[in-house]
């Protein structure tokens, strides 16, 4: 798990190429406290940069950027791949050399094997640069679900990449403001993908691959995760419960391994106890991170300890008070590197991982996508009805004072994107236009002036998992949990993201896979007794923080003064009523900052 950044160019010289990604590298530091290194080719005028956090062969063997034995290719990685042992023995059969035990000399000896089909054999989360000396191109390449990030700014011939954005500003390489990102952050709490805080700095997307031309200075993005069209489904509920069984055991099992120190972070609700009781059964020795707040409303302290009972390894349990969260706000924003209304709780369970000795943690993001586990996965079907309403009725709704009745103005848009703002959204268009001084019809064409969304066909429960999946765990879930941990030396795995366990649960009929009175019912039942009942039988929490009631008393947040504008002055008023969730109050606080 690193940070990596580069520079191709032929209008620079190769020395400016140089600093310029060692200043991208610099700035990225804490994502890679352990090791430097810069690869510069003269002929072809490109540097890669990277930023090291060791935890697979923690020797100097393990230094990148990393060519081949043969200097065939070049590579700098960010990521993990879980399953490069089986790689790496198909490869010696075909006769590769290796001097390292990484798992980037691996992707560099599957790429000059298989080519670029080699990039849908790698399971694990990855965002990577690799250059092809012979070919002269350079291939910018995600992992199938976006787990780790990949910006990248093409200008006048000349490719940037980067783990972060700020490292493009650092450089001065990008640093014009994208106009139009406080629009989308506040209807939606994060700038989606592809867009970011930067003009023309884009994400690129899981999945894909951008292919660098360097004689012609073009390029072009492909997709390598080519799915089959039709799904055979599982229909026999024991056989599901099976492959689930089975196929989580193997993406945990898969995902301790390490030579670095490894944890679990344990909240107390049904996916962080079952990874942290599936991962003890692996090693025993596993140390376990959990927070605890004073709030007896947030505290679950009691959950936790149901399943700390049944653990070996190390436990460590910290309090999060009121004082903490007002001392450290300002760095926490810093880490951010693009505003959202999410992350806060990593940052800080992350910082005490890293103060615990621990350089990579299991996370149990990614269970209530795939088993709705969601209020949105019964409130969708709401939608199918609302949607016969004639448009002007809904929009009508925008004159209502509850928040929650206003956001139904939202579907006065026929766009697939007005029904997730229904569902998920912050403030409404009238709001925001507003908030931002701008007129209302360019907020509009902004949110709904273009469409990336497939059909999704009838306002049932796969409809809300590909809402949950691409739009709010892939532009904050994922996001904010990479980049604040990160901004601790902290590698954080998703287990229940392992390709092939997610491919076999979307094989799973959504008769069974979702349950309408108990969500999550059949992951629970595919481990029988594993998980207490007093973890899987109570309320749905999350790993939620007091924000609140922090955030009321923060003499910033809460300060009506402070805000400019009445509609956000107002706002900041029905907040320390108790009319108005904290996240909007959040965002409102940034655009400030921003501003």
């Amino acid at each position: 798990m690193c940070r990596i950044a580069g520079i191709i160019s032929n209008r620079l010289p190769a020395n400016e190429i140089s600093e310029k990604v060692s200043i991208m590298c610099n700035s990225l530091k804490h994502g890679g406290p352990d090791d430097e290194g810069v690869f510069l080719d003269e002929k072809v005028n490109l540097a890669f940069g990277h930023r090291r956090l060791s935890i697979l062969d923690l020797s100097k063997k393990g230094h990148q950027p990393m060519a081949d034995v043969q200097q065939k290719a070049w590579i700098t990685f960010n990521g993990e791949i879980y399953n490069y042992l089986e790689l790496k023995e198909q490869l010696i059969k075909t006769g590769a050399k290796f001097y390292s035990g990484t798992d980037t000399e691996v992707i560099l000896a599957a790429y000059l094997y298989w080519g670029t089909s080699a990039f849908s054999k790698l399971r694990g989360m990855f965002a990577f640069a690799l250059y092809d000396v012979d070919q002269s191109v350079t291939y910018l390449v995600r992992d199938t679900t976006g787990i780790k990030p990949l910006y990248y700014y093409v200008n006048n011939g000349e490719l940037s990449f980067a783990s972060e954005i700020k490292a493009f500003k650092a450089a001065g390489i990008a640093t014009q403001s994208e106009e139009s990102w406080p629009v989308r952050f506040l209807a939606l709490g994060n700038i989606p993908e592809p867009y970011t805080t930067l003009k023309n700095v884009y994400s690129l997307t899981k999945g894909h691959f951008l292919a660098w031309h360097h004689q012609s200075e073009t390029y072009n993005i492909s997709a390598y995760n080519n799915k089959s069209s039709g799904i055979d489904y599982i229909t026999d509920l024991n056989e599901a419960k099976k492959y689930i069984h089975d196929y989580l055991k193997k993406a945990i099992k898969r995902q301790l391994i390490a030579d670095a120190p490894i944890g679990v972070f344990l909240s107390g609700g049904i996916d962080s106890s079952l990874v942290s009781l599936l991962a003890n059964e692996q090693n025993q020795h596993l140390k376990t991170i959990s927070i605890y707040f004073n709030e007896k409303s947030y505290d679950e302290r009691a959950y936790q300890n149901v399943v700390l009972n049944q653990l070996m390894g190390e436990k460590f349990t910290h309090l999060v008070q009121q004082h903490d969260f007002e001392t450290f706000l300002p760095q926490i924003i810093s880490s951010m590197d693009m505003p959202t209304t999410d992350g806060i709780n990593t940052w800080f369970i992350s910082k005490y991982a890293h103060e615990d000795g621990l350089k990579a943690v299991l996370s149990g993001v990614g269970a209530d996508e795939l088993f709705g586990g969601y209020p949105s996965f019964n409130r969708i079907k709401y939608l199918h009805y609302l949607r016969k309403i004639p448009a002007p009725l809904l929009g009508a709704a925008n004159y209502f004072k509850a928040d929650r009745y206003r956001k139904i103005s939202f579907l006065e848009h026929d766009h697939p994107l007005a029904d997730y703002l229904l569902l998920r959204g912050l403030f409404v268009p009238d709001d925001i236009a507003q908030i931002l001084d701008t007129d209302v019809k360019q907020v509009n064409e902004i949110l709904f002036g273009e469409n990336s969304i497939p059909d999704l066909g009838s306002y049932n429960k796969e409809h809300a998992a590909w809402f949950e999946t691409n739009l709010y765990m892939q532009n904050q879930l994922l996001r904010d949990t990479d980049v604040l941990s990160m901004s601790h030396g902290l590698e954080v795995r998703v287990p229940f993201l392992d390709e092939d366990f997610q491919q076999v649960v979307q094989r799973i009929s959504p008769q069974i896979r979702f349950n309408k009175n108990k969500p999550k019912k059949l992951l629970i039942d595919s481990f029988g007794n594993l998980l207490p009942e007093a973890v899987w039988n109570r309320p749905k929490m999350g790993f939620t923080f007091p924000l609140q009631e922090w955030m009321g008393k923060h003499t910033e947040i809460s300060n009506a003064n402070l805000y400019k504008g009445k509609l956000a002055q107002d706002s900041v008023k029905k907040f320390k009523e108790g009319h108005l969730h904290w996240s909007k109050i959040f965002a409102l606080y940034q655009i400030q900052l921003n501003d």
